[in-house]
C-alpha cells in the first residue's frame, strides 16, 4: 500500500459519504474517528502498475484532558492499494491501514521514545545522533536477546532495565559482544 496525506478540500465530496465508518472509538486519552471510501481502478486507469484501488481516510481527532475535548484535528490519508475490490472488506482494509500505524507507533518508536526518550534528544550533529540511535538499538536488542535466552524474567524493557546493576549492565555488554 502507498500513502499519501494532505489538504484536498475538493476531494470529500468524490470520496465521500464513506463505506466504513468505524464511529468515536475513545484510544489513548482521545477520542478517534476512521472513515474509509475506496475507488476501484485499472492500474492503467491508475497509472500505476498493478494498483486496482484508491482509498480515502478521513481521520477525525479530539484529545481529552479530564473528560474535556482540549484539540481537535481532522485529515484526509490517501492510498493505493493491489488487493484486488473483493479481496478485503472496507472494515479490513481500514483495520490493516490501523495496524501499519500501530505496529511502528506502538512497537519500536514506543520503546524508544517513552524507555529511552528518543524524541526528548536533541543530538545537533548528524554523528552524534547516529552513535545514539546505534546505543539504543543494542541496548534494544540486548534485552531481547536476554529475553530469547531465557536468562531475564522482565517481561518490559523499562523493567529489565531498572533491575540491572552498573556492573550487570558492562558484563552483559562485553559477554554478548
Amino acid at each position: 500500500m502507498a500513502f499519501w496525506s494532505g489538504p484536498r478540500p475538493g476531494c470529500r465530496s468524490a470520496f465521500f459519504p464513506p463505506e466504513h465508518d468505524t464511529g468515536w472509538l475513545k484510544e489513548h486519552g482521545r477520542l478517534v474517528r476512521w472513515r474509509l471510501q475506496r475507488v476501484t481502478v485499472s492500474p492503467e486507469e491508475a497509472g500505476l502498475c498493478g494498483c486496482w484501488q484508491f482509498l480515502a481516510v478521513w481521520r477525525e481527532r479530539q484529545e481529552l484532558r479530564a473528560g474535556k475535548v482540549t484539540e481537535q484535528s481532522a485529515e484526509y490519508a490517501f492510498y493505493c492499494t493491489s488487493t484486488a475490490p473483493k479481496q478485503y472488506s472496507a472494515p479490513q482494509l481500514l483495520q490493516a491501514i490501523r495496524d501499519h500505524w500501530g505496529a511502528s507507533e506502538n512497537g519500536s518508536h514506543y520503546r524508544r521514545d517513552v524507555s529511552l526518550g528518543e524524541d526528548a534528544c536533541r543530538a545537533s550533529h548528524r554523528t552524534g545522533a547516529y552513535v545514539l540511535a546505534t546505543l539504543r538499538n543494542l541496548l534494544l536488542g540486548l534485552f531481547e536477546l536476554q529475553q530469547h535466552r531465557g536468562k531475564t524474567q522482565a517481561r518490559t524493557f523499562p523493567g529489565w532495565r531498572r533491575k540491572l546493576t552498573n556492573s550487570q549492565k558492562l558484563q552483559l555488554i562485553t559477554r554478548t559482544l
